[in-house]
């Protein structure tokens, strides 16, 4: 359940507030200063409005903005798409989708304690940050994986190439990602196990590369908190 294109291209973050409504963050820049992101007056995606009380009939085409004029983002979507359905078909492997946690990490989960909460939320902290915990209604920027049990990717801000940007505590994302954030701190790396009634309850259809989220079913989550803007540049 961020900040330019990351906010309008994930099945995680869900539309709040009125069309127009603007939303700021700061994000590092390469350059050791800030970089402006500016969102918040993107539109939902399909999966997006689907989750928050939609249905994917409603949605049909509405994700394509043109009115239906092909593109040449949209051709050079389909020739890629070509060649990755010609590369399985011709017995390549899939392409390996980068994670937060690799194969000693996933082995190290197994000796972490399993915190539940009153929610029925549970996580483990792979790395407990060093940094401030996000007050409720402050922006936070960090990295996700969402995954299903069997561990197949749905979302991911790594392969956006940007994190997601989104305040705790408002509605913005899914509750069990809002409360598992919320006592994090900054630096931390965290699994969330989020039950059913925390996740989706409306689902999540399936995309090229991207399995089906059945309506309240439990999901996983990777997150691994960046910066708490506002909080971050007072120390």
């Amino acid at each position: 359940m961020a900040a330019a294109a990351s906010s309008s291209a994930s099945p995680l973050l869900l539309p709040s507030g009125p069309r127009g409504a603007s939303s700021r963050a700061w994000l590092p820049s390469g350059g050791g200063g800030r970089a402006f992101i500016r969102g918040g007056n993107t539109r939902a995606p399909c999966c997006c409005r689907a989750a928050a009380g939609g249905s994917a009939a409603q949605c049909g085409g509405a994700d394509d903005d043109n009115g239906g004029v092909v593109t040449r983002r949209g051709v050079f979507g389909a020739v890629v798409l070509g060649a990755a359905l010609d590369a399985v078909a011709g017995g390549l492997p899939p392409e390996e989708k980068p994670k937060l946690c690799d194969a000693a990490c996933e082995a190290e989960l197994e000796n972490l304690p399993m915190v539940t909460t009153e929610s029925g939320l549970q996580y483990k902290d792979i790395k407990v940050g060093q940094g401030p915990s996000p007050p409720i209604g402050f922006q936070v920027a960090a990295n996700c994986i969402a995954m299903v049990p069997n561990g197949q990717i749905f979302d991911s801000s790594l392969e956006k190439g940007q994190p997601y940007i989104f305040r705790v505590g408002a509605g913005q994302v899914i509750k069990g990602l809002d409360e598992g954030i919320l006592s994090m701190k900054v630096g931390g790396l965290r699994r969330l196990y989020i039950p059913g009634q925390l996740a989706f309850p409306k689902g999540l259809t399936s995309a090229p590369g991207r399995p089906r989220v059945a309506p309240s079913s439990p999901v996983v989550f990777d997150v691994n908190l960046l910066f708490v803007p506002g909080l971050d540049d007072d120390e």
